[in-house]
């Protein structure tokens, strides 16, 4: 059986993924949701932390897919790092991504880190954006997701990334939405992963479950394919 541990990004939680689970699981897979909000201070090694104890928990012998939406494409691939036999592929869902030492203040543009850091001013945790910064303009959805968005702490954007190499060595997809607000792609083929495009907003997840689905289905299969070559 394939389980997919399929993680959130910033200022999001375990239900971004309501809509793409009942599509896994009706394909005969197995989901995971791991929530990284913790209630107050916290960083990104915390949150890789929480992700590798979901990889532990998944029975032995499982086929695993470790994805990561924006943010978490950071915690996702230090928790491979840290758990590379447990994991068989990992996908990057508009995916932030860099070597080790890198963190989001090092990959991401000047201006949005400056607009963070403003929004967070003295204190730990930025407050969310609205809805139509994560590229959801329909009103259902916000209206949906605005109440859910909560405070993102600080620390998980400027702790830099721990790497010894070992996520390196397992292979990856990296989904980026289109038209692209950053350089996503990039992140994907620096990292020596297979990219491919999919028109959707960033929240994609939210707006396009169903071809995020398939991605994610045929990013499994395409491991297994590779493996029995």
């Amino acid at each position: 059986m394939t389980t997919f541990v399929l993680v959130h990004g910033a200022w999001h939680g375990p239900w971004a993924w309501d809509r793409v689970v009942p599509l896994l699981r009706a394909a005969g897979a197995r989901t995971l949701t791991p929530d990284l909000g913790t209630p107050g201070d916290r960083g990104l090694h915390d949150d890789a932390a929480t992700v590798a104890a979901a990889l532990d928990g998944v029975p032995g012998g499982e086929e695993v897919v470790l994805v990561g939406h924006s943010y978490a494409g950071l915690a996702v691939r230090e928790a491979a790092d840290a758990r590379p036999g447990a994991v068989g592929r990992i996908v990057l869902v508009d995916g932030w991504a860099g070597p080790d030492g890198a963190a989001m203040v090092t990959l991401a543009p000047a201006s949005l880190i400056t607009a963070v850091r403003a929004a967070a001013g003295d204190g730990t945790h930025v407050p969310a954006p609205p809805p139509a910064a994560f590229g959801i303009d329909d009103a259902g959805d916000a209206a949906w997701l605005a109440p859910r968005l909560v405070p993102q702490p600080l620390r998980t954007f400027t702790e830099p990334t721990r790497l010894s190499g070992a996520v390196d060595r397992i292979p990856g997809t990296a989904v980026h939405c289109e038209p692209a607000t950053y350089p996503f792609e990039r992140f994907g083929r620096s990292a020596g992963y297979r990219t491919l495009a999919l028109d959707g907003p960033h929240d994609v997840m939210l707006a396009r479950p169903e071809p995020l689905a398939r991605i994610l289905l045929d990013a499994a299969s395409f491991k297994n394919r590779k493996r029995e070559a």
